[in-house]
């Protein structure tokens, strides 16, 4: 090839190489410009997806009957909460009231949330046991709710066993059966005792509990303690969360609708909607009766739970619920704790 063929032949691959450069990068503008269209499009369509959820769970948790408390209004002991901070810890009043939610909690489930793990650890409080009720002396702690509510009911609990609850859910005993029924009953092993005490069973057996039937079953303490009820209540409440977790986001929309109006709450709305969101993901690690050891006392005519004793049930407590192996009680536990032993002669 000549000299002069050479230069033209390389002059058209230039212009060919240049053609072809500026049509890449035209077509990498369009294809940049589609993309951030796309990209706009779908976060458009996240806020309205996130605003619609708001809206739907706002609209439903405007049922719940809501109670302010001030913070200050809640005794926590000093240090506590520093000591919990990986957990949060609710609690569960059952009133028995057709008025609302007045008189004596017969039901108090604390359910402990390891935020990390997302592991739950329930402790009913056997209604009878003999505490502190702060202004108002040495009683049964379901006493607590009856004389000042959610507010002083948690203080109660967290002075006597040094935790930090400052949220709290009351609900009608009423709402068990509602609940139970939605879910499609609950399948339990009765015994003969307990069947002789719920309605429509007539031996001992496996079976599929209604509302009414369920209960009848959680209430039963005649045959045997206070302590085998609160037992017999977490039992629901395990078979219940189990179902609620396998539902469909329709059947669980129905079971909020069912739930939410039949509560008191001071949990902010916020706060119920991630929970809610997070169901599924929590798993009940634990069921335990607390006190641990507890003595029969009868005092002034009156029938007590004595803890056996409050020291070594808390201290115990903290070391299988938020792993504390060398936790020691506050000074506030161990002043009840000597006037307990004191007063009841329990040690």
């Amino acid at each position: 090839m000549s000299k002069k063929n050479a230069k033209n032949f390389n002059n058209l691959l230039t212009k060919v190489y240049k053609c072809s450069t500026i049509k890449c990068k035209g077509e990498r503008r369009v294809k940049n410009n589609i993309m951030k269209k796309i990209l706009f499009t779908i976060l458009v369509l996240v806020i309205l997806i996130i605003v619609s959820i708001t809206i739907f769970y706002n609209n439903k948790l405007n049922k719940i009957e809501y109670v302010e408390i001030p913070e200050e209004d809640i005794e926590i002991s000093e240090g506590i909460e520093e000591k919990l901070s990986g957990y949060r810890n609710i609690v569960l009043f059952g009133i028995d009231d057709a008025d609302g939610y007045k008189g004596r909690s017969d039901c108090i489930i604390i359910f402990s949330l390891n935020q990390e793990t997302n592991d739950v650890n329930m402790t009913s409080i056997y209604r009878d046991t003999y505490v502190e009720v702060p202004e108002h002396g040495y009683t049964k702690i379901n006493h607590a709710y009856a004389y000042g509510g959610a507010s002083l009911a948690m203080s109660t609990i967290n002075r006597n066993l040094d935790l930090d609850i400052k949220e709290f859910a009351t609900i009608n005993f009423g709402v068990v059966k509602d609940v139970v029924d939605y879910v499609g009953g609950v399948t339990l092993q009765i015994t003969s005792a307990e069947a002789a005490h719920i309605p429509g069973i007539e031996g001992s057996g496996t079976y599929n509990l209604t509302g009414e039937q369920a209960l009848a079953y959680g209430r039963i303490r005649k045959i045997d303690t206070d302590y085998k009820r609160t037992e017999r209540m977490r039992t629901v409440i395990n078979a219940v969360f189990s179902k609620v977790k396998k539902m469909s986001l329709t059947q669980l929309n129905t079971f909020i609708d069912k739930i939410l109006p039949e509560m008191q709450t001071n949990i902010q709305k916020s706060e119920i909607t991630n929970m809610l969101t997070k169901v599924t993901s929590f798993n009940i690690e634990s069921s335990i009766g607390w006190p641990y050891e507890v003595t029969g006392k009868m005092i002034d005519g009156v029938w007590y739970g004595v803890p056996k004793t409050l020291k070594s049930c808390v201290e115990q407590l903290h070391k299988e619920l938020f792993n504390e192996q060398d936790y020691q009680a506050t000074q506030t536990v161990n002043n009840i704790n000597s006037e307990i032993i004191k007063r009841t002669g329990v040690k």
